[in-house]
């Protein structure tokens, strides 16, 4: 399958209703991808924590909207990036997998919330819950950002039966060599593909990291990003996933 990942810089100084538009186009501008990946917050900004109680929305709400009417007119699989959720009283940081009809698939709401004792965990309430969705692609693992650094959270995708892994992220330029050394660690060792779509541009003067990157089973870096905007295009296959496993099957000596 022909996997997209749109490595955004948005400008934060535009109206919300121009970003999410121009988000729209650039996932209608994928038309013969099958899935296609936005960033982690591209509405609300990674590290604006002052905008989000503001700005927060719900799944149905019109970061979404957008990006599902453009799904339906393309015909594919999108992973709508990460919002700010308003969800029962509280605020979470939401991914969404969207279908090719524009319907939604699966949410994930962050397990591991970023800033110690600030920006997220003092604003926002984590999610419980591991996702893997079945779809007629495979089986599509959800995961965001910091999760990266926690490989328990990766396992239970696995044992959950993902074959692929996504994940939108906003992380930045300083540490962006963890990205691309855990993005890869995290598919060889659990033998799945990993396909991580990260944010370019700077946020309240911090700066993105960009590089964008899509792994395959075998810890190949099968396409990445530079550090600018961009949209990152590649080829897997997840039949290769289950070959590899079959012919070097590490997995079946795990000691739990």
């Amino acid at each position: 399958m022909r996997i997209a990942l749109i490595q955004l810089a948005p400008d934060y100084e535009q109206p919300l209703d121009v970003r999410r538009e121009q988000a729209a186009d650039l996932v209608r501008a994928q038309a013969g991808a099958d899935l296609v990946v936005l960033p982690e917050l591209w509405p609300q900004g990674g590290f604006l924590y002052p905008r989000w109680a503001e700005q927060a929305e719900t799944v149905d709400g019109p970061s979404i909207g957008a990006v599902a009417d453009a799904a339906k007119e393309i015909g594919a699989w999108v992973h709508a990036g990460s919002i700010i959720e308003d969800h029962d009283g509280g605020l979470h940081n939401t991914s969404v997998l969207l279908a090719p009809d524009g319907s939604v698939t699966a949410t994930y709401r962050k397990v591991h919330l970023f800033g110690f004792s600030e920006g997220e965990p003092a604003l926002l309430t984590a999610g419980t819950d591991v996702v893997v969705a079945d779809t007629d692609l495979g089986h599509i693992g959800l995961a965001t950002c910091y999760d990266l650094r926690f490989p328990e959270l990766f396992r239970l995708l696995l044992d959950a039966g993902a074959e692929l892994v996504v994940m939108p992220a906003a992380w930045p330029a300083p540490r962006v060599e963890h990205w691309s050394v855990l993005a890869r660690a995290r598919a060889i060792e659990n033998q799945y593909v990993v396909a991580a779509a990260n944010t370019a541009g700077t946020q309240d003067g911090k700066e993105m990291g960009g590089r964008s990157v899509i792994v395959d089973a075998r810890g190949n870096v099968v396409a990445e990003a530079g550090t600018d905007a961009e949209v990152l295009t590649a080829d897997v296959d997840l039949a290769d996933v289950r070959v590899w496993r079959e012919r070097f099957p590490v997995l079946a000596d795990r000691r739990l």
